[in-house]
């Protein structure tokens, strides 16, 4: 039964959630936060991590508050942290304070830290409640989670097909399967991740630039990554010739010098990796993105390169909007290329499913379970 209490901390941990994504997407290597000081009810104290660098979510919310915090509770997504790093420890500004209480959404899934927070404020004699609205404030640190626990990024694959299941007609058109609704949300998206990948078949055959453009402008360009075994990529091609603060990093197994020096001319990052069939090892990738500090990628094509990452179970998370359109043939382009796995048993199943409408297209999203079905 849901009392009184719960709704009211609900709701100061709904308004600590809707700070914290403030900072999603500018947060890495760190995670995005929120924070609300209440006292005798009334919020007296906001704030959000804002940045790599930045201080904390808590100290953010403590400035605002004031002389106001001392006896006051505190609404925070993620456990304080106890330890030195860029910034000192906020358990320890919140004891300093004199913060009476401490709602937590989610323990702090760092193996170093975890706990320790939260063991520090109840030495010091500050009540600690935690799994606040748990799983949304896991939800919100999800790539931070996967970066901080296996080195790899988070990985989002967006996709839009029409009904019959085809990402282009037969020769290859697909401007546009999606909706300008749908398209102007992939752009928000790109905003807050810190890079986006493509094959190069996909460079080769639409020549994308690969940034962010949002209505109101402010929009951030993430790295661009583009997977390319045999460096196969146009020097002149428009994503390497646009005005981007943006790098792009260009994945290779070639290590011929004379198309390395012509790439790294027109201003992109070579780096060559491991073979894996002839072709660039996915899981070296990752690696190689995970130390680059990326906590979430989005992978947006092709079909061919999203089957491979899929097959090496790389993928966390699908997006897929679905189009109010058919092809009427069996002709068009899927958004997986490839033998796919044998039998039914064996195919990948979707966890924590949502569904909403974006204009006239259907999104649905749904988390790759960890390993395939026996």
């Amino acid at each position: 039964m849901t009392t009184m209490s719960d709704l009211k901390h609900q709701h100061f941990m709904q308004m600590a959630l809707n700070l914290a994504r403030e900072g999603e997407g500018r947060t890495a290597p760190n995670p995005p936060v929120g924070a609300v000081i209440v006292n005798s009810g009334i919020v007296v104290g906001e704030g959000f991590h804002p940045q790599y660098g930045e201080p904390h979510a808590e100290i953010f919310a403590l400035r605002q508050a004031g002389k106001k915090a001392q006896g006051a509770e505190i609404y925070v997504t993620l456990e304080p942290c106890s330890h030195y790093g860029n910034t000192p420890p906020c358990a320890d500004a919140l004891i300093a304070a004199g913060i009476k209480s401490v709602y937590i959404g989610a323990v702090d899934p760092n193996p170093q830290v975890s706990g320790r927070g939260i063991e520090k404020l109840r030495k010091n004699g500050i009540e600690v409640h935690t799994e606040i609205f748990e799983s949304q404030c896991r939800r919100l640190i999800v790539a931070f989670t996967k970066h901080i626990t296996t080195g790899l990024p988070f990985t989002i694959y967006k996709a839009a097909m029409t009904l019959d299941g085809n990402t282009a007609t037969s020769t290859g058109d697909s401007k546009w399967v999606s909706g300008a609704e749908s398209r102007q949300q992939v752009h928000r998206l790109r905003d807050r991740v810190e890079a986006i990948m493509v094959g190069v078949g996909t460079v080769l055959k639409d020549d994308p630039l690969l940034n962010t453009r949002l209505l109101h402008g402010n929009g951030r360009d993430p790295l661009r990554v583009v997977v390319d075994s045999q460096l196969r990529i146009n020097p002149e091609c428009r994503l390497l010739k646009q005005k981007s603060l943006a790098k792009t990093l260009i994945a290779t197994i070639s290590t011929d010098q004379r198309k390395i020096l012509a790439l790294q001319n027109s201003g992109a990052e070579v780096v060559v990796l491991p073979a894996d069939s002839a072709k660039v090892s996915l899981p070296a990738l990752w690696q190689e993105l995970g130390r680059r500090q990326v906590q979430t990628l989005l992978l947006e094509g092709g079909a061919r390169l999203a089957a491979a990452a899929l097959e090496k179970k790389m993928i966390d998370r699908l997006m897929l909007y679905v189009a109010p359109k058919l092809l009427a043939g069996s002709s068009g382009v899927g958004i997986f290329s490839g033998p796919g796995v044998i039998k039914m048993s064996n195919a990948f199943k979707l966890e924590d499913m949502h569904y909403e409408m974006v204009g006239e297209d259907l999104l649905i999203t749904g988390d790759i379970a960890s390993c395939l079905l026996d």
